[in-house]
């Protein structure tokens, strides 16, 4: 069967990479008609989002990973998920093309005979190793945006924009949440590989670089947790200031309404027209009235003051 163009194969020695840029029908026909993977495998790399797992079978190991990637249109973190068939002298990645440093990669290794030669003249754990090593570095400069990102709304949140931060912040803290949910499984994966160490095509020159990967997994969630906690904090800060504002603004409005409510209650009264009415005769009582509220407002305003209530 023809190879699709979103096929690509590296041989080199004894070792061949082949990668699969696209995870569609025609991708997986290919290797349904050029392996024997288990029919099981090669549905779980035409379904997308997969839980990260590890499976072992007497000639080939299985295994799913799903890693972040962020979306600028949709300013979002993402997943994407990556299939592994590791073999004695293959190593086949199924993607779904979203995941850059993975192509990138390959790339290099296609085009560079010293990546090349570094590369795949190991056997396929090797270069398992350095694939995921490349993709978890290039997970660094994502946390550190995310980091800048937090440090933006924390200035921010103290010149008087609060509500306006409050989108900014949910944003954070969803990419945060995406981004955990994303990498949670990776050390116990990785884990759980390091225990096929028994496999005939596993050097065990090649599980150092295994425990480095994990090292690295728990490193990046390290990073996670602390990003999390400071969005935690940076959230709550953000709600008690617009609590604070927003109980501010309803003490003026209170002490406002106490003021005008003796005020009302005079303007009610000599609003009756009642023939005994006071000052209602007498040529100056509309500025006496007046007076008498505006004497009222500023004993009231005296007072709050005193109280320091306002």
């Amino acid at each position: 069967m023809a190879k699709a163009k979103n096929i690509k194969e590296i041989k080199n020695l004894n070792l061949t990479w082949l990668h699969l840029n696209n995870n569609s029908k025609q991708e997986i026909a290919y290797l349904r008609n050029n392996f024997k993977f288990h029919p099981l495998d090669l549905e779980d790399c035409l379904s997308p989002a997969q839980r990260p797992k590890v499976d072992e079978y007497d000639d080939y190991l299985f295994l799913i990973l799903t890693f972040p990637y962020y979306n600028h249109e949709a300013k979002e973190v993402l997943s994407s998920e990556v299939d592994f068939f590791i073999g004695d002298s293959y190593l086949v990645t199924v993607s779904d093309g979203n995941l850059q440093p993975l192509n990138n990669f390959f790339e290099q290794c296609q085009h560079n005979d010293l990546f090349r030669h570094r590369y795949l003249s190991h056997d396929p754990i090797f270069l398992l190793a350095e694939i995921l090593n490349k993709i978890q570095l290039s997970l660094y400069p994502m946390l550190d945006h995310i980091r800048f990102d937090i440090g933006e709304v924390q200035k921010v949140i103290f010149t008087g924009y609060e509500r306006k931060m409050v989108k900014e912040i949910l944003m954070i803290k969803q990419n945060i949440i995406n981004f955990r949910i994303t990498t949670e499984a990776h050390k116990t994966i990785l884990r759980k590989l390091l225990d096929k160490n028994n496999k005939f095509f596993i050097a065990n020159s090649s599980l150092t670089y295994l425990n480095n990967n994990v090292e690295q997994a728990k490193d990046l969630w390290d990073n996670l947790e602390s990003l999390r906690e400071n969005i935690e904090a940076l959230h709550q800060t953000n709600e008690s200031l617009i609590s604070f504002r927003l109980n501010d603004i309803m003490k003026v409005l209170t002490m406002i309404s106490l003021i005008l409510l003796p005020i009302n209650l005079i303007a009610s009264i000599f609003g009756m027209n009642t023939p005994i009415m006071p000052f209602v005769n007498h040529p100056q009582g509309f500025w006496i009235i007046l007076g008498l509220m505006g004497l009222l407002m500023i004993s009231f305003f005296f007072f709050f003051k005193k109280k320091k209530w306002m």
